[in-house]
């Protein structure tokens, strides 16, 4: 189901009992960007039987945040449940990109998170990447889809922190008031889905953006 080359990290080793292949499908979004945002992940074993959902709220984060959110908890996962060869798939062509040294991280946000997921890809005997359009995404974008609902009051009567069916619920508070008006400046990127990404750094909040193409 993926499109592209896959990333392959570490060593394959044989035997043991994490020695399977698994696949996670894994998504994030953020309504606003930044906005209420949240992930959601459908690991499967190598016949195809789903082993995990994972869901999760992230309060007010980006888009790219959250796509990397969604792939640190699928490798803490795989990890935590001793299995040590997977293979990711995500609709996220900057953190594919990213993650497969094609593109450098200079957002001082992103860096961490590509910090630790590069540091846990270490741990695993086999690691691949590869890139998906979202039509072969779309149980994981659903749960992410999910979770931002929940985060966002729809089920409130979970109450903050509350676990229910792997989704985690954290209260975000209000949104942020509008910074003053900045001068103009020019970024990198590329739209997806209507959704602006940036090459480098982050959108200040609350601000208009023209896209132009070269």
């Amino acid at each position: 189901m993926t499109n592209g080359n896959l990333f392959d990290g570490g060593s394959a080793q044989a035997g043991g009992p994490g020695s399977g292949l698994i696949t996670a499908h894994c998504d994030g979004g953020s309504r606003g960007n930044p906005g209420p945002a949240g992930y959601g992940a459908v690991i499967e074993d190598a016949q195809g039987r789903v082993l995990a959902r994972l869901s999760e709220f992230l309060g007010m984060q980006t888009n790219n945040y959250a796509e990397y959110s969604g792939l640190l908890g699928v490798l803490k996962w795989a990890l935590e449940h001793g299995h040590s060869r997977v293979k990711v798939v995500s609709d996220s062509e900057l953190m594919v990109n990213q993650m497969k040294g094609r593109y450098k991280v200079g957002s001082p946000v992103l860096r961490p998170l590509w910090e630790e997921a590069r540091a846990l890809t270490r741990k695993l005997e086999k690691f691949e990447i590869g890139h998906t359009l979202r039509g072969g995404n779309k149980e994981a974008d659903k749960l992410a889809n999910e979770a931002m609902d929940k985060g966002m009051g729809k089920n409130r009567e979970q109450g903050s922190g509350n676990r229910d069916q792997g989704v985690v619920v954290r209260p975000y508070g209000k949104l942020p008031a509008a910074p003053p008006k900045l001068e103009k400046q020019v970024f990198e990127g590329y739209v997806k889905n209507g959704v602006v990404h940036l090459l480098e750094g982050e959108l200040p909040e609350g601000v208009f953006v023209k896209v132009t193409r070269q």
